[in-house]
């Protein structure tokens, strides 16, 4: 088995992201931490479902397995 290796993700903390999730869901935080298996911890959260209803949640983990896609909102 090959060994995990950390996500290159030290170039966009304390940033404003935005994650396209499972389920066609959207959220939009600033991440202030991540593990190898790409859980993420995202601060003054906020999700946007595929009704058009937005929960701001403030601090969340989400599970790697769960993201499809993330993208960085300011210029890294």
């Amino acid at each position: 088995m090959s060994k995990a290796h950390p996500p290159e993700l030290k170039k966009i903390m304390d940033q404003k992201l935005s994650l396209k999730l499972n389920d066609s869901r959207h959220a939009h935080g600033i991440l202030r931490g991540f593990d190898p298996f790409m859980n993420l911890e995202i601060d003054e959260c906020t999700e946007m479902a595929n009704s058009g209803q937005r929960n701001n949640t403030g601090t969340v983990v989400i599970r790697g397995n769960s993201i499809i896609m993330l993208e960085a909102l300011q210029p890294v």
